[in-house]
């Protein structure tokens, strides 16, 4: 039985036009369908030429802005030359809002000395083509979306705009946001600006390529298997996958009128992608709480890091599992990074976490990942016996035991999670932060191929399956843990390596932190060749 057997439904909405849409239950957003079918100070950068804010961080630009040493017009036309000039050979930003831009570029230079000024005051920004931005075509790559245009902003867009950011457009992503790679049939690809023979990543990959570009300083993301990391670790930039449920994830996916209610995420979480690690704290101070039917019982607080110097950090880490094991030329940057923490002083322990079984982690992760697809219209189920009987580990067999399982079978493995949850807690009294790859390669060639499980990818140590991508984006996500890509180096390729920084449950200023602390002795972003 080949995976294209088993390739699940597209849940339908009747649309005015165009015929049908897939939902977000039907592809579930990442790599369900693929798996079926298929403190914080802003560093300061080199500045070069004409270039010289076009790499700052999105605070340093806020500042510049209130203090009057440019305006947010000034910036503002910055990012959109840039956009003109640079953007064809990446294909990173997909919808350009020129006028409406400087319009609020505009209007934010006309607040006045004394006015009211946010944390993100004037700088222009750039959207992820899944939030939906007012009047603005978004899509999440498909194309019976190509024409749709909300109404109003998703509750992140809304909350950037309320911090003053000024909206120059939205970045590209795959097709209903289903992969480690950014094209589809409406924009086409998205390339590397370290390779542009390479993928930047997916689904944020618009957002990273373009960040790395200097087209924008700041982005919001969206990752459910990694869409948020990858594309950082990719690309060379940092990224932030929050707490479950402490950004609003509503409007992330396009909902016309008519669509069904979107489900309460378990795994899947807003965030956002930056040049900086002080950026995301700052983003995660803008986009952090609860929406409005449920801010009037409460309101939230993110608690400040733990530690207050890099020495005293209490790390774990585990840079290799036999499950998927990391590509050389990624590992040994990594390594590097972590000799490099240990001169200088940061207490480390090496192995998984006392509880924690990446093996069966992994598994839940898959079994809740694939258990929103449903069965494939007009497939008897029991063709899925064979498959489910199996019991593998395959992403075919764990398909197909969501199909036919119990009821209680679901349950157990929702009781997995918070065991998961609970294991991972329980590791964090004795670490600060955990450290891990972000992705077993560095960034790969192009490959539109279908279906994406039969994809392989060449690695030092030979070929391997393309699905291999989603194991170490698992754990955070499982259990609902903040998790920062911060960059750590270059292989000896010359493209970025990355790793994650899992921290505890609801304590994401810890992880965000440590990611600007590391930077003091590994380095951070730097731009990619040409770009500067």
């Amino acid at each position: 039985m080949t995976n294209d057997c088993l390739r699940p439904p597209d849940a339908k909405v009747d649309m005015a036009e165009g015929g049908t849409l897939p939902t977000r239950r039907g592809v579930l957003s990442g790599m369900a369908g693929v798996a079926i079918g298929s403190v914080i100070s802003a560093p300061t950068f080199a500045k070069t030429g004409g270039s010289d804010l076009a790499f700052v961080s999105a605070s340093e630009a806020a500042d510049a802005v209130r203090r009057r040493t440019t305006s947010s017009v000034e910036l503002t036309r910055l990012m959109l030359e840039r956009i003109e000039r640079l953007n064809p050979q990446l294909n990173a930003v997909v919808n350009v809002l020129t006028e409406p831009a400087l319009a609020e570029a505009r209007a934010r230079d006309s607040v006045s000395r004394g006015g009211q000024k946010g944390p993100l005051h004037g700088v222009p920004i750039l959207v992820k083509d899944c939030f939906e931005i007012a009047g603005v075509p978004t899509t999440a790559g498909i194309e019976q979306l190509k024409d749709y245009r909300p109404a109003s902003d998703a509750p992140v867009v809304q909350r950037l705009r309320a911090a003053g950011a000024v909206v120059l457009g939205n970045t590209n992503v795959p097709f209903v946001l289903n992969d480690w790679q950014s094209y589809n049939k409406i924009y086409g690809a998205t390339k590397n600006p370290w390779d542009v023979t390479r993928t930047p990543g997916g689904s944020s990959g618009g957002s990273a390529a373009a960040l790395a570009a200097g087209l924008g300083y700041l982005s919001p993301g969206s990752d459910l298997s990694g869409s948020i990391r990858v594309p950082a670790h990719f690309c060379g930039v940092y990224g932030h996958k929050p707490s479950l449920n402490v950004v609003p994830y509503s409007r992330s996916f396009p909902t016309p009128p008519g669509g069904p209610p979107e489900l309460p995420s378990m795994l899947a979480v807003a965030g956002s992608l930056a040049r900086s690690a002080g950026d995301l704290k700052l983003a995660m101070e803008v986009l952090g709480g609860p929406e409005a039917g449920e801010a009037v019982a409460y309101r939230w607080r993110m608690p400040a890091p733990r530690r207050e110097r890099l020495k005293d950090y209490r790390v774990g880490y585990v840079l290799d599992d036999p499950s998927c094991p990391v590509d050389a030329p990624a590992r040994k940057v990594m390594e590097s990074a972590i000799d490099a923490l240990r001169a200088a002083g940061v207490q480390l322990r090496e192995g998984w976490p006392a509880g924690v079984d990446p093996r069966a982690q992994h598994r839940t992760y898959l079994y809740l990942l694939l258990s929103g697809l449903g069965l494939p219209p007009g497939l008897n189920p029991e063709v899925l016996k064979p498959a489910a009987l199996r019991d593998d580990g395959s992403m075919d067999s764990i398909f197909a035991q969501t199909v036919l399982d119990p009821h209680s079978r679901w349950v157990e493995r929702e009781r997995n999670q918070v065991s998961a949850r609970i294991a991972w807690q329980a590791a964090f009294k004795d670490c600060d932060v955990f450290l891990a790859p972000t992705c077993f390669v560095a960034a790969f060639p192009h490959d539109s191929s279908e279906p994406q499980g039969a994809r392989r990818l060449a690695t030092s140590a030979g070929a391997r399956p393309y699905l291999d991508l989603i194991f170490w984006n698992t754990f955070a996500t499982l259990a609902g843990l903040p998790s920062t890509a911060a960059p750590v180096g270059l292989s000896a390729q010359g493209l970025p390596v990355g790793v994650q920084i899992i921290g505890p449950y609801l304590e994401d200023a810890t992880s965000i932190d440590f990611a600007a602390r590391m930077a003091d002795v590994v380095g951070g972003f730097v731009p990619p060749p040409g770009y500067a």
